[in-house]
């Protein structure tokens, strides 16, 4: 298969790697010319993976119209807030489109692929999910994900396209609950990170991974998920990994929060997109919007874009009464 990567980030890159292995062409799409040139000169993601070297033969690509028009599969790795102006490229591609990116739009309270549905009607869709870091991923280490598709013969066309003995696909026909699992945890992860920097120990981050997936099932089911999607790859597991690994962005972010970083500077520091950042918004919206009692999303909320004093928020968030477990 000739699989078009948009996307060349650190998950992208991995992404290509891992279906380079299973014999697929590898088209690779970056906005960024200059550092498309660079990858393909230096045969390294020097920005993004820059201990995995990359192997000959790919495809490097500036036009996002050629590749599409090249490819069978699609693989959409670009970050969230470029997700919609990339989709209404994708009207009439005859291929499955799979979302990689994994974020909530403020604006309206889609997940990526409700995005890819509502500027490209028809076109056929999944998206892959679970505890995946991408140097992980890029260096082959054993990881398992979930794909999910309202149409299960899409979800097996998928799980083909990827599975391999290091990357483990299971399927799952819960799409809006895979999704926003993926988007929910970054903020969960951006709490943990908070822990760490103010200098908690592991019960406390124990404590916040548990309450944070009781958290995303609330908001999950209340949005049509099933609830058991949450203890799964798309959930707990992403979640963890997200929460515990040096490797996360998010919870790095967190931490740097934590710390009495100023968020605007370690933004602007960051060279991969924090996905929690904006999916916080998101969420605080979401959560208010349908009744779901969040006050970790809101406690993140909190201090991320009201200026909440760090320590006070996490205060406020320990002192609240005490109640039944969920």
């Amino acid at each position: 298969m000739i699989v078009g990567i948009l996307g060349a980030g650190a998950w992208g890159t991995a992404l290509a790697l891992t279906l380079h292995k299973n014999g697929h062409k590898i088209i690779l799409w970056g906005h960024n010319s200059e550092h498309l040139e660079a990858i393909k000169t230096q045969g390294v993601n020097d920005r993004y993976l820059a201990s995995v070297a990359l192997p000959e033969g790919w495809i490097y690509e500036h036009e996002l119209a050629a590749t599409i028009r090249q490819s069978d599969f699609i693989i959409v790795a670009v970050p969230s807030k470029a997700l919609r102006e990339t989709a209404r490229r994708l009207i009439g591609f005859a291929g499955v489109v799979v979302s990689v990116t994994k974020g909530i739009e403020a604006s309206t309270g889609l997940t990526m692929t409700g995005i890819l549905t509502e500027e490209a009607p028809g076109v056929r869709i999944a998206a892959l999910s679970g505890p995946s870091l991408a140097l992980e991923v890029a260096r082959g280490i054993p990881t398992a994900v979930v794909v999910a598709s309202r149409d299960e013969s899409i979800s097996i066309q998928v799980q083909a396209l990827f599975h391999r003995p290091s990357f483990r696909v299971y399927r799952s026909s819960d799409l809006i609950g895979i999704e926003l699992g993926g988007a929910l945890k970054n903020v969960i992860a951006i709490a943990a990170g908070v822990c760490d920097g103010l200098g908690y120990g592991d019960n406390a981050k124990a404590a916040l991974i548990t309450r944070g997936e009781a958290e995303m099932r609330r908001l999950g089911v209340a949005c049509g998920a099933r609830p058991e999607t949450f203890s799964g790859l798309g959930g707990l597991g992403d979640l963890v990994v997200t929460c515990f690994s040096n490797l996360s962005r998010n919870r790095a972010f967190g931490e740097k929060v934590g710390r009495g970083g100023n968020i605007v500077e370690i933004l602007a520091t960051t060279v991969s997109a924090v996905e929690g950042y904006p999916t916080t918004r998101s969420a605080h919206q979401l959560a208010a919007q349908l009744r779901v009692e969040a006050p970790i999303i809101s406690a993140v909320h909190a201090m991320l874009y009201e200026g909440k004093n760090v320590q006070q928020a996490v205060q406020d968030l320990l002192s609240r009464d005490s109640k039944v477990e969920d």
